[in-house]
């Protein structure tokens, strides 16, 4: 069942990267943040209570709350960088470096989770890192280089918090019920993004943002809600080193739907590198 729950947050992921493109075209990223965090923070607690476990709260051990803080600080983290990322870049370049935190994640889980190293999961990475740089590659007029720097480096950063969290979490949901680990996490992430939102003064720029942008910005945290459950779900019962690439499939998800939607192509290059990404993730699921 964590393998059917690990798809399904492939698939919300791969939805929210194109609605909070649309939904940050005219909205400062960090304000974008904060308010999709409101959305996702209503959706969480929602789950928790149909599903019966906010009576478990008082019963979570000090550890397993400084791990869901931490989590939650880097899942922070990885979101404020992702969506700068794609709000100065194109999304079918932003979303190859932010999925190559499966890279960092495996190696992370072998280190400190102990989970095996085999010659798959080596593999693996080969593939994964080698079609990551195809997909990013192309080439650059020097007025160019200085731009694209920006979001690399926004999206290099998404991808190193994206890996602490999924370890951090991994840690921090043992013996919590998931749906609640999820919506203490996101508490965290919304009071670091409303916190950064006022020390960069830009929470006055909220009446400014346009219907159009509001709707896709409830969509894109109904879609984050959505994948996180399944994620962290998935992340409760499956290895970290096999949930973690699984749910990194939504790239196909993001560039079919960048396509269709954002008019963005990718070269043959490109998508020689999809499809070395793709093979490194299914490889992980051979036992």
């Amino acid at each position: 069942m964590w393998i059917i729950f690990a798809f399904g947050s492939a698939i919300f992921a791969g939805m929210t990267a194109i609605l909070t493109k649309n939904g940050i075209k005219n909205t400062d990223s960090n304000v974008a943040t904060a308010i999709r965090t409101i959305v996702v923070l209503i959706f969480s607690w929602l789950m928790v209570f149909i599903v019966g476990s906010q009576g478990t709260i008082t019963e979570l051990s000090s550890k397993t709350l400084i791990f869901l803080i931490l989590s939650g600080l880097a899942t922070g983290g990885s979101w404020l960088f992702y969506f700068k990322a794609l709000q100065i870049g194109n999304v079918n370049k932003v979303t190859p470096i932010d999925k190559s935190s499966t890279i960092l994640t495996m190696i992370l889980a072998f280190l400190f989770l102990g989970e095996d190293i085999t010659i798959i999961k080596v593999f693996a990475v080969i593939f994964i890192g080698g079609g990551t740089y195809l997909m990013i590659q192309k080439k650059k007029s020097v007025e160019h280089i200085v731009q694209n720097n920006k979001w690399v480096l926004y999206a290099s950063l998404s991808a190193v918090f994206a890996s602490l969290t999924s370890i951090l979490g991994k840690v921090g949901i043992e013996g919590v019920e998931s749906n609640l680990g999820t919506a203490i996490r996101t508490i965290v992430v919304l009071v670091m993004a409303w916190i950064i939102v006022f020390i960069t003064k830009k929470q006055n720029m909220i009446k400014n943002i346009d219907k159009k942008s509001w709707i896709f910005l409830l969509f894109s945290g109904i879609a984050t809600g959505s994948s996180w459950l399944c994620y962290y779900r998935a992340l409760q019962d499956g290895l970290a080193s096999v949930v973690v690439p699984i749910d990194k499939l939504s790239i196909l998800i993001t560039i079919i739907f960048s396509y269709v939607f954002l008019k963005e192509t990718l070269s043959k290059k490109a998508i020689v590198g999809l499809f070395l990404i793709v093979v490194g993730t299914l490889s992980l699921l051979i036992k």
